[in-house]
Protein backbone atom coordinates (compact mmCIF):
# COMPACT_ATOMS: atom_id res chain seq x y z
CA UNK A 1 0.00 0.00 0.00
CA UNK A 2 2.88 2.20 -1.02
CA UNK A 3 2.25 4.76 -3.83
CA UNK A 4 4.00 7.97 -5.15
CA UNK A 5 1.36 10.72 -4.93
CA UNK A 6 0.98 12.55 -8.48
CA UNK A 7 -0.55 15.49 -6.78
CA UNK A 8 -0.72 17.54 -10.70
CA UNK A 9 -0.93 21.25 -11.24
CA UNK A 10 -4.17 22.19 -9.98
CA UNK A 11 -4.32 20.45 -6.55
CA UNK A 12 -0.94 22.34 -5.17
CA UNK A 13 -1.81 25.85 -6.04
CA UNK A 14 -5.66 25.97 -6.03
CA UNK A 15 -6.95 22.72 -4.32
CA UNK A 16 -5.00 22.05 -1.12
CA UNK A 17 -7.67 20.51 0.96
CA UNK A 18 -8.27 17.48 -1.60
CA UNK A 19 -4.59 16.35 -0.69
CA UNK A 20 -4.54 17.17 2.72
CA UNK A 21 -8.11 15.26 3.33
CA UNK A 22 -6.79 12.43 1.17
CA UNK A 23 -3.77 11.85 3.55
CA UNK A 24 -5.57 11.96 6.22
CA UNK A 25 -8.01 9.49 4.76
CA UNK A 26 -4.80 7.39 3.86
CA UNK A 27 -3.67 7.30 7.04
CA UNK A 28 -6.42 5.60 8.52
CA UNK A 29 -6.62 3.04 5.60
CA UNK A 30 -2.94 2.46 5.99
CA UNK A 31 -2.00 3.72 2.85
CA UNK A 32 1.35 5.49 2.40
CA UNK A 33 1.43 8.13 0.16
CA UNK A 34 4.97 8.87 -0.98
CA UNK A 35 6.06 12.40 -2.09
CA UNK A 36 6.99 12.42 -5.64
CA UNK A 37 10.03 14.52 -6.16
CA UNK A 38 11.04 15.84 -9.65
CA UNK A 39 7.66 15.57 -11.38
CA UNK A 40 6.84 17.77 -13.83
CA UNK A 41 3.08 18.45 -15.05
CA UNK A 42 1.73 15.31 -16.70
CA UNK A 43 1.01 17.11 -20.15
CA UNK A 44 -2.80 17.16 -20.66
CA UNK A 45 -3.13 20.35 -20.85
CA UNK A 46 -0.77 20.57 -24.00
CA UNK A 47 -2.26 17.69 -25.83
CA UNK A 48 -4.50 19.36 -28.17
CA UNK A 49 -1.77 21.65 -29.20
CA UNK A 50 1.61 19.17 -29.45
CA UNK A 51 1.04 15.77 -28.90
CA UNK A 52 4.65 14.80 -28.88
CA UNK A 53 5.50 17.17 -26.12
CA UNK A 54 2.69 16.25 -24.18
CA UNK A 55 3.67 12.07 -24.44
CA UNK A 56 7.17 12.77 -23.12
CA UNK A 57 6.22 15.38 -19.92
CA UNK A 58 4.20 12.02 -18.86
CA UNK A 59 7.30 9.62 -20.06
CA UNK A 60 9.16 11.29 -17.82
CA UNK A 61 6.83 11.05 -14.43
CA UNK A 62 6.54 7.82 -15.41
CA UNK A 63 9.94 7.08 -15.88
CA UNK A 64 10.05 8.84 -12.67
CA UNK A 65 8.06 6.38 -10.91
CA UNK A 66 10.25 2.60 -12.54
CA UNK A 67 12.84 4.38 -10.81
CA UNK A 68 11.52 4.66 -7.27
CA UNK A 69 10.15 1.30 -8.53
CA UNK A 70 6.41 2.03 -7.78
CA UNK A 71 3.01 3.03 -8.83
CA UNK A 72 1.87 6.26 -9.16
CA UNK A 73 -1.48 7.39 -7.66
CA UNK A 74 -3.25 10.55 -8.67
CA UNK A 75 -5.97 12.56 -6.85
CA UNK A 76 -6.89 14.53 -10.27
CA UNK A 77 -8.81 12.77 -13.18
CA UNK A 78 -7.35 14.16 -16.17
CA UNK A 79 -3.49 13.35 -14.61
CA UNK A 80 -4.85 10.23 -14.40
CA UNK A 81 -6.63 9.68 -17.89
CA UNK A 82 -3.48 11.44 -19.54
CA UNK A 83 -1.01 9.43 -17.43
CA UNK A 84 -2.83 6.40 -18.10
CA UNK A 85 -2.93 6.73 -22.50
CA UNK A 86 0.33 7.63 -22.74
CA UNK A 87 1.39 4.47 -20.99
CA UNK A 88 -0.79 2.56 -22.65
CA UNK A 89 0.00 4.44 -26.12
CA UNK A 90 3.86 3.67 -25.18
CA UNK A 91 3.18 -0.03 -24.90
CA UNK A 92 1.46 -0.39 -27.96
CA UNK A 93 3.10 1.68 -30.59
CA UNK A 94 6.82 0.71 -30.64
CA UNK A 95 7.78 3.52 -33.10
CA UNK A 96 5.87 6.32 -30.54
CA UNK A 97 8.33 4.41 -27.76
CA UNK A 98 11.35 4.83 -29.25
CA UNK A 99 10.26 8.37 -30.77
CA UNK A 100 10.24 9.39 -27.15
CA UNK A 101 12.60 6.96 -25.47
CA UNK A 102 15.00 9.30 -27.63
CA UNK A 103 13.99 12.47 -26.27
CA UNK A 104 14.38 11.08 -22.71
CA UNK A 105 17.60 9.99 -23.32
CA UNK A 106 19.25 13.45 -23.35
CA UNK A 107 18.22 13.11 -19.75
CA UNK A 108 19.65 9.50 -19.14
CA UNK A 109 16.09 7.86 -18.91
CA UNK A 110 14.21 5.77 -20.94
CA UNK A 111 10.89 4.40 -20.44
CA UNK A 112 10.15 0.75 -19.96
CA UNK A 113 6.00 0.49 -18.60
CA UNK A 114 7.14 -1.53 -15.26
CA UNK A 115 5.24 1.39 -13.11
CA UNK A 116 1.57 1.53 -13.89
CA UNK A 117 -0.81 4.30 -12.79
CA UNK A 118 -4.27 4.38 -10.57
CA UNK A 119 -6.17 6.83 -9.28
CA UNK A 120 -7.14 7.19 -5.30
CA UNK A 121 -10.58 6.00 -6.13
CA UNK A 122 -9.26 2.86 -7.85
CA UNK A 123 -6.98 2.15 -4.52
CA UNK A 124 -10.27 2.57 -2.46
CA UNK A 125 -12.17 0.21 -4.89
CA UNK A 126 -9.22 -2.34 -5.95
CA UNK A 127 -6.99 -2.63 -2.94
CA UNK A 128 -8.91 -1.64 0.43
CA UNK A 129 -12.00 -2.35 -0.36
CA UNK A 130 -15.60 -1.74 1.14
CA UNK A 131 -15.48 -4.09 4.16
CA UNK A 132 -12.21 -2.15 5.33
CA UNK A 133 -13.40 1.15 4.46
CA UNK A 134 -16.98 0.67 6.45
CA UNK A 135 -14.41 -0.72 9.25
CA UNK A 136 -12.97 3.18 9.84
CA UNK A 137 -16.61 5.01 9.81
CA UNK A 138 -16.87 6.20 13.17
CA UNK A 139 -19.78 8.56 12.55
CA UNK A 140 -22.26 7.92 9.74
CA UNK A 141 -23.50 11.08 7.97
CA UNK A 142 -27.06 9.57 7.98
CA UNK A 143 -28.42 13.33 8.17
CA UNK A 144 -26.79 14.54 4.60
CA UNK A 145 -28.51 14.18 1.55
CA UNK A 146 -25.89 14.46 -1.68
CA UNK A 147 -25.05 14.26 -5.58
CA UNK A 148 -22.25 13.17 -6.96
CA UNK A 149 -20.54 15.02 -9.86
CA UNK A 150 -17.20 12.48 -11.00
CA UNK A 151 -16.61 14.27 -14.04
CA UNK A 152 -15.71 13.28 -17.88
CA UNK A 153 -12.24 12.19 -17.25
CA UNK A 154 -12.54 9.20 -14.79
CA UNK A 155 -14.77 7.03 -16.96
CA UNK A 156 -13.64 8.40 -20.78
CA UNK A 157 -12.27 7.52 -23.35
CA UNK A 158 -14.19 3.94 -21.64
CA UNK A 159 -11.75 1.91 -23.51
CA UNK A 160 -8.61 3.25 -21.85
CA UNK A 161 -10.16 4.00 -18.75
CA UNK A 162 -11.87 0.83 -16.82
CA UNK A 163 -13.08 2.08 -13.28
CA UNK A 164 -16.48 1.99 -14.21
CA UNK A 165 -19.27 1.51 -16.50
CA UNK A 166 -19.35 5.20 -18.13
CA UNK A 167 -22.71 5.58 -18.26
CA UNK A 168 -24.00 4.26 -14.87
CA UNK A 169 -20.76 4.22 -12.57
CA UNK A 170 -22.43 2.33 -9.87
CA UNK A 171 -18.93 1.46 -8.39
CA UNK A 172 -18.29 4.74 -7.61
CA UNK A 173 -21.28 5.80 -6.45
CA UNK A 174 -21.08 2.80 -3.60
CA UNK A 175 -18.25 4.69 -2.16
CA UNK A 176 -20.56 7.46 -0.91
CA UNK A 177 -23.11 4.63 0.40
CA UNK A 178 -20.19 3.77 2.29
CA UNK A 179 -20.69 6.72 4.26
CA UNK A 180 -24.35 6.29 5.29
CA UNK A 181 -25.15 9.53 3.43
CA UNK A 182 -28.23 9.48 1.49
CA UNK A 183 -27.17 9.55 -2.10
CA UNK A 184 -29.70 10.43 -4.85
CA UNK A 185 -29.72 11.47 -8.60
CA UNK A 186 -30.39 14.58 -10.46
CA UNK A 187 -31.29 15.37 -14.13
CA UNK A 188 -27.97 16.61 -15.38
CA UNK A 189 -25.95 14.03 -13.65
CA UNK A 190 -23.88 12.84 -16.82
CA UNK A 191 -23.57 16.21 -17.70
CA UNK A 192 -20.02 17.70 -18.17
CA UNK A 193 -19.66 20.92 -15.33
CA UNK A 194 -18.82 23.18 -18.44
CA UNK A 195 -15.17 23.38 -17.23
CA UNK A 196 -13.11 22.49 -20.21
CA UNK A 197 -14.85 25.42 -22.22
CA UNK A 198 -13.97 27.94 -19.60
CA UNK A 199 -11.02 29.28 -21.00
CA UNK A 200 -13.07 29.36 -25.03
CA UNK A 201 -16.60 30.48 -24.28
CA UNK A 202 -17.48 31.64 -20.45
CA UNK A 203 -20.99 31.81 -21.24
CA UNK A 204 -21.67 28.55 -22.12
CA UNK A 205 -19.97 27.30 -19.53
CA UNK A 206 -20.91 29.23 -17.16
CA UNK A 207 -24.72 27.99 -18.89
CA UNK A 208 -23.88 24.72 -18.69
CA UNK A 209 -22.97 24.97 -14.97
CA UNK A 210 -26.40 26.71 -13.85
CA UNK A 211 -27.56 23.87 -15.72
CA UNK A 212 -26.66 21.49 -13.39
CA UNK A 213 -27.15 23.39 -10.10
CA UNK A 214 -30.31 24.39 -10.44
CA UNK A 215 -31.20 20.50 -11.44
CA UNK A 216 -29.13 19.76 -8.04
CA UNK A 217 -31.14 22.41 -5.89
CA UNK A 218 -33.98 20.76 -7.00
CA UNK A 219 -33.50 17.58 -5.41
CA UNK A 220 -32.61 19.47 -2.09
CA UNK A 221 -28.81 18.06 -1.98
CA UNK A 222 -26.96 19.04 1.28
CA UNK A 223 -23.66 18.94 -1.05
CA UNK A 224 -22.32 18.02 -4.21
CA UNK A 225 -19.09 15.15 -4.17
CA UNK A 226 -16.03 15.58 -6.83
CA UNK A 227 -12.91 13.49 -7.84
CA UNK A 228 -11.73 16.03 -9.81
CA UNK A 229 -10.43 18.70 -8.86
CA UNK A 230 -10.69 21.44 -12.17
CA UNK A 231 -14.59 20.21 -11.39
CA UNK A 232 -14.47 21.57 -7.74
CA UNK A 233 -12.84 24.48 -8.82
CA UNK A 234 -15.58 24.91 -11.33
CA UNK A 235 -18.78 23.93 -9.16
CA UNK A 236 -17.11 25.78 -6.00
CA UNK A 237 -15.78 28.75 -6.96
CA UNK A 238 -17.77 29.83 -10.36
CA UNK A 239 -20.96 28.78 -8.61
CA UNK A 240 -20.55 32.35 -6.90
CA UNK A 241 -20.11 33.99 -10.01
CA UNK A 242 -23.39 32.41 -11.33
CA UNK A 243 -24.93 33.92 -8.41
CA UNK A 244 -23.83 37.21 -9.06
CA UNK A 245 -24.58 36.77 -12.73
CA UNK A 246 -27.81 35.70 -12.77
CA UNK A 247 -29.01 37.12 -9.20
CA UNK A 248 -29.65 33.56 -7.92
CA UNK A 249 -29.04 31.61 -4.83
CA UNK A 250 -27.98 28.19 -4.85
CA UNK A 251 -25.16 27.68 -1.91
CA UNK A 252 -24.60 24.44 -2.46
CA UNK A 253 -21.49 23.41 -0.59
CA UNK A 254 -19.02 21.14 -3.17
CA UNK A 255 -17.03 18.33 -1.06
CA UNK A 256 -14.00 16.62 -2.46
CA UNK A 257 -14.90 13.16 -2.17
CA UNK A 258 -11.99 12.59 0.56
CA UNK A 259 -13.53 14.92 2.61
CA UNK A 260 -16.68 13.66 2.70
CA UNK A 261 -15.10 10.22 3.61
CA UNK A 262 -13.05 11.61 6.37
CA UNK A 263 -16.14 13.56 8.55
CA UNK A 264 -17.51 10.03 8.42
CA UNK A 265 -14.62 8.50 9.55
CA UNK A 266 -14.16 10.87 12.54
CA UNK A 267 -12.00 13.70 11.34
CA UNK A 268 -12.72 17.47 12.11
CA UNK A 269 -13.22 19.87 9.13
CA UNK A 270 -10.59 21.52 10.06
CA UNK A 271 -8.61 18.75 9.77
CA UNK A 272 -9.93 18.15 6.33
CA UNK A 273 -9.65 21.51 5.19
CA UNK A 274 -13.05 22.67 4.98
CA UNK A 275 -12.10 25.92 5.60
CA UNK A 276 -10.42 26.28 1.92
CA UNK A 277 -14.07 25.66 0.25
CA UNK A 278 -15.78 28.34 -1.22
CA UNK A 279 -19.06 27.93 -0.94
CA UNK A 280 -19.96 28.05 2.61
CA UNK A 281 -20.41 24.69 4.19
CA UNK A 282 -21.52 25.85 7.58
CA UNK A 283 -24.93 24.79 7.34
CA UNK A 284 -23.80 21.18 6.15
CA UNK A 285 -21.60 20.81 9.30
CA UNK A 286 -24.32 21.67 11.53
CA UNK A 287 -26.77 18.58 10.21
CA UNK A 288 -23.22 16.35 11.06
Amino acid sequence: MKYLLFSGCSIPQKENAYELSARKVSDKLGIELVDFKGANCCGFFLESVDHLSAQVLAARDLCLAEEAGLDIVTLCTGCFGHLTKTRNHLLEDDKLRDRVNKILKKGNREFKGSSNVKHFTQILLDEIGTEKIMETITRPLNNLKVVTHWGCHILKPSDQLHIDNPENPERLNSLIKLTKAEFVHYMEEKLCCGAPVLGVDEKLSLKILREKLASIQKVKADAIITICPFCHIHLDLNQLSIEETFSEIYEIPVLHYTQLLGLAQGFSPDELGAYENRTPVDDLLEKI
